[in-house]
C-alpha cells in the first residue's frame, strides 16, 4: 500500500501559479472558448451586409415609393439615395436587429450557461474575484462586438465602389460600425448583468434581452406613427442610428449615451452578482 505524501514546496508555488494564471488569463479563454461563436456572427454580419449593400444599383424611384408607410419610421424615408438606403435596408434593419441577438445570445453565456451547468463553482474556486470574471467575461464578449463592426464595415467597403455607394464617406460608415459596435456591447451588458443579479437560465437571459430589443426596435420604428416621436429617445436605437452617422459622422453624444448606459447595467450586474448567493 502506497500513501500519498505531502505536496513539496515545488508543487504547491506551481499549482498557485497556475490559478494566477488560469485567473489573469479569463479574457483570453473566453475568446478562445468562443472564437467560432464569435466568427459566426461575424462571418453571418459580413454577408447579410454585403448582399444588401449590392442591392443599391437596382433600386429605382418607384421602388422607393412603394415602401409601405407604416415602416418609413424604421429608416425607409429616402431609399433613393445611398445613405438612405443603407439607413434603412441595412444599417436600420437587419443589421442592428443581428446585433442585438449576438448581444442576448452571449451575454446569456457569459454568467448564466456557467451558473446553470455548475461551472461557476470551479471558476470561483480559483483566486479570481466575482468583478473580476464578470468583466473579462464582457470584455470578451465586447471583443466579440467589435469583430462584427470591423467585419461589417470591410464588408460594406468592399462593395462601396461595386454598389454605387461612394456618396457615402468612409468616415460615415465607420461612424455607422462604431455606433453597432456599441449597441451589441450594450445588448450584450443587459444580458450579462440580468444573468448576474439573477442567476436565471441561459433561455431566460436571451429570451428576456431579447424581448427587450424587439420592444424597444419597435417603438422606435413604430413611434412616428403614432404622434409619439420622443418616444425614441427612450430607446437605444436612437442613439445608435437616430442621429445619421452614415450622413453626419461620429457624433460623440450618441456615441457617450450608449456607452454610459452600458457602464451603468455592467455595474449594477456586478454590484448584485457580488452580494448575490450563488449556492
Amino acid at each position: 500500500m502506497t500513501t500519498a505524501s505531502p505536496a513539496t514546496p515545488d508543487a504547491t508555488l506551481g499549482a498557485s501559479g497556475a490559478a494566477r494564471a488560469f485567473g489573469r488569463s479569463m479574457f483570453g479563454k473566453t475568446l478562445f472558448d468562443n472564437r467560432r461563436v464569435f466568427t459566426v456572427w461575424a462571418v453571418a454580419a459580413g454577408l447579410l451586409t454585403m448582399m444588401y449593400a449590392g442591392f443599391y444599383p437596382q433600386i429605382t424611384a418607384g421602388t422607393a415609393s412603394s415602401v409601405p408607410e407604416a415602416i418609413r419610421g424604421f429608416g425607409f424615408d429616402d431609399m433613393t439615395s445611398a445613405a438612405g438606403y443603407l439607413q434603412g435596408a441595412v444599417f436600420g434593419l437587419l443589421v442592428p436587429l443581428l446585433a442585438t441577438f449576438y448581444g442576448a445570445a452571449t451575454g446569456a453565456r457569459m454568467i448564466s450557461a456557467d451558473e446553470e451547468s455548475g461551472y461557476l463553482d470551479l471558476l470561483l474556486s480559483h483566486p479570481l474575484g466575482r468583478t473580476r470574471l464578470l468583466l473579462h467575461r464582457f470584455a470578451a464578449l465586447a471583443a466579440g462586438a467589435v469583430l462584427i463592426a470591423v467585419v461589417v464595415l470591410g464588408a460594406v467597403l468592399a462593395v462601396r465602389s461595386s454598389a454605387g455607394l461612394q456618396a457615402v464617406p468612409v468616415g460615415g460608415f465607420t461612424a455607422q460600425a462604431v455606433n453597432l459596435a456599441l449597441l451589441a456591447v450594450l445588448f450584450g451588458a443587459l444580458a450579462t448583468g440580468i444573468g448576474a443579479a439573477t442567476g436565471a437560465g441561459r433561455a431566460t437571459v436571451f429570451g428576456t434581452t431579447a424581448g427587450a430589443g424587439v420592444l424597444t426596435y419597435a417603438v422606435h420604428g413604430f413611434a412616428p406613427q403614432i404622434g409619439a416621436a420622443w418616444l425614441r429617445r427612450l430607446t437605444p436605437f436612437h442613439y445608435y442610428i437616430g442621429g445619421e452617422p452614415l450622413k453626419n459622422g461620429f457624433r460623440l453624444a450618441d456615441a457617450t449615451v450608449l456607452a454610459a448606459a452600458t457602464v451603468v447595467l455592467i455595474a449594477a450586474g456586478a454590484w448584485r452578482f457580488n452580494r448575490r448567493d450563488l449556492g
